[in-house]
């Protein structure tokens, strides 16, 4: 349910950035020929690294030693959950992409809710979702715990042509609506998005974890299945 909620909050945050368009990203002592979405590397024993940072392993103060201290991290929620813990940065440069990053942070719900009842202040992102701000003692914390996903939002539409190019054949296509089609990467550990009326979404976990990504959209509801 977490990575389920997390996808959800994804597609919710997105803004209007430049994605997928050489020379958009460039920035000053960034490679643009580096740290690119597609540059997945997978190590054979069901580990990968995208963006300097492995999925499963790596922690959240790795994240701000690789990608910056802007992230800011907050606990997401909706009603009757107790929600993620989660990074959200809000322009990355990705190479020459500059986009939004957000990885999901690795914390059991046990601490989650302490941290819910410690927390700051909570505010509502949309009508139902809330965004809750960490004590400082929690945030500080924070960076010892291991990411689970990384996800990244295109904002420009990106037909499915586009994304094959990229990142090649997918191993699979799972297409939840009529409108949105998942293809699943389950070698690289990940999985892209496509909405022909929304915003494309990449999220990446460890290949060993790729079954996290892949059976909640086998165990869709039937309402959700293209007619």
């Amino acid at each position: 349910m977490k990575l389920a909620l997390s996808l959800i909050t994804l597609i919710l945050l997105a803004l209007i950035v430049p994605f997928f368009i050489p020379g958009a990203g460039k920035q000053a002592g960034v490679d643009p020929n580096s740290n690119l979405p597609w540059q997945i590397a997978v190590d054979g024993q069901g580990g990968s690294s995208v963006f300097g940072l492995q999925p499963g392993v790596s922690t959240l103060g790795d994240v701000r030693r690789k990608l910056g201290d802007e992230i800011e991290v907050a606990i997401i929620a909706t009603p009757n959950e107790i929600g993620s813990l989660e990074g959200y940065y809000a322009q990355l440069p990705l190479g020459f992409v500059l986009a939004r990053l957000i990885v999901t942070v690795d914390a059991p719900d046990e601490a989650i809710s302490a941290m819910r009842e410690r927390a700051v202040k909570a505010k509502h992102m949309e009508s139902t979702t809330r965004r809750i701000t960490l004590h400082p003692d929690d945030l500080a914390a924070t960076d010892r715990l291991p990411i689970r996903a990384i996800a990244v939002i295109p904002t420009v539409n990106l037909d499915e042509a586009t994304i094959v190019q990229r990142f090649g054949e997918p191993g699979e296509r799972i297409a939840v609506s009529d409108k949105r089609t998942h293809l699943l990467y389950p070698k690289q550990g990940l999985d892209v998005v496509v909405d022909k009326d929304g915003k494309e979404l990449l999220q990446y976990v460890a290949p060993r974890q790729f079954a996290s990504l892949r059976e909640p959209l086998l165990a869709a509801p039937a309402e959700d299945a293209p007619r």
